[in-house]
């Protein structure tokens, strides 16, 4: 990728290394050893897996999916622009890079911790995350990856977080303290209903839950939440779900189940070398059924003799677009004593609650 952006020189931040040396290249022990994977300058060792190398010019260019960028230097690293300037959230490295008078810094974004980094470096087409989008994140744990997708959307974005753990669950209230884009929720994503006051419409569900229902709970929450033509990205782990069955197998198993679900998938791929019998599906939500059970779509109901003490002649309290025509049959007898125009709107409210029950 030829990038348009300056040369920019790496400026010492958290766990990066400073101009006179001090660590070690990406993952090499550095400190006055001269080695190829060092160069660290004078003294001390190597960084740790994900660091930058001290002293480097690093290059800074976007990658595809808008929000994410790559940092070529030494080693290129994936990287998100710092909601929170001078804030690790689990160790990561920072980058600070300076542009004029303005300084942005960059997060290390690791793979090997992240399922959608993964996804990231492994060639997804798409992952539907990108600047002022909302995010539902079920399976959020103490925010690791929950971080870069704030990153990501930025402020003009939100990131809803469900985690059940309480104990993950602190950290990532901890994450949210300082990141006014994300919120947290400490419940079962088996029950959207428990945060559905919580919770508006959003354009991703990002999935890592790990259950063997965790097709039924990513759909229990996009017929909550997901928008019709809204996408989801389900990170798939295959033991999980079926420890007896190939990795393959489980996977089609899950595609089907989605497919039943008004999801259909559009895109899969595996995780080596970064996770092993891991799988990535991503695709569209539509929500035709939802509109098919709409009331405007309802099947008539008839009203008999005997049926909640109504006597013949019966009408039909039909459909919302025939409503009017039931009311002139419908003016006299009472049922439990409701004249029988209160009769068909109870009735169809009856029918309208079953349907959304």
């Amino acid at each position: 990728m030829v990038s348009n952006f300056p040369s920019l020189e790496c400026v010492s931040s958290g766990g990066f290394g400073s101009p006179d040396g001090g660590r070690g290249g990406f993952r090499g022990r550095g400190g006055g050893r001269g080695t190829p994977r060092g160069r660290g300058g004078r003294g001390g060792r190597g960084g740790g897996r994900g660091g930058f190398g001290g002293g480097f010019k690093v290059l800074i260019e976007p990658h595809r999916h808008e929000g994410v960028f790559i940092s070529r230097g030494k080693e290129d690293a994936l990287v998100t622009k710092n909601m929170v300037v001078g804030e690790s959230v689990y160790g990561e490295k920072r980058i600070s890079v300076e542009e004029g008078e303005t300084k942005i810094e960059y997060r290390a974004w690791n793979p090997f911790r992240s399922k959608l980094a993964a996804a990231i470096l492994g060639g997804v087409d798409q992952i539907h995350i990108k600047p002022g989008a909302k995010v539902m994140y079920l399976g959020a744990a103490s925010g690791t990856t929950v971080s870069h997708v704030s990153d990501i959307v930025g402020p003009e974005g939100l990131v809803y977080a469900v985690e059940f753990s309480h104990r993950s669950g602190r950290d990532l209230l901890n994450v949210a303290k300082k990141r006014t884009n994300i919120i947290p929720i400490i419940e079962d994503a088996r029950h959207p209903h428990k945060y559905r006051m919580l919770v508006g419409m959003v354009d991703v569900i990002f999935a890592d839950v790990a259950q063997p229902d965790q097709t039924r709970i990513v759909a229990l929450n996009a017929h909550n939440f997901l928008k019709n033509g809204g996408h989801f990205v389900i990170s798939i782990k295959a033991n999980c779900i079926d420890s007896t069955a190939a990795p393959e197998a489980v996977f089609a198993s899950e595609v089907k189940k989605m497919s039943a679900e008004n999801m259909k998938p559009q895109e899969q791929l595996t995780l080596e070398p970064y996770e092993r019998d891991h799988a990535v599906v991503v695709g569209i939500y539509s929500r035709e059924r939802a509109r098919d059970a709409s009331p405007s779509h309802f099947t008539d109901i008839t009203i008999t003799e005997g049926m909640a003490g109504i006597p013949s002649p019966a009408s039909a309290c039909t459909n919302t677009s025939r409503f009017s025509a039931c009311l002139p049959a419908m003016s006299s007898s009472p049922v439990s004593g409701l004249p029988r125009t209160a009769a068909c709107v109870w009735t169809v409210f009856i029918q309208i609650s079953m349907a959304f029950y």
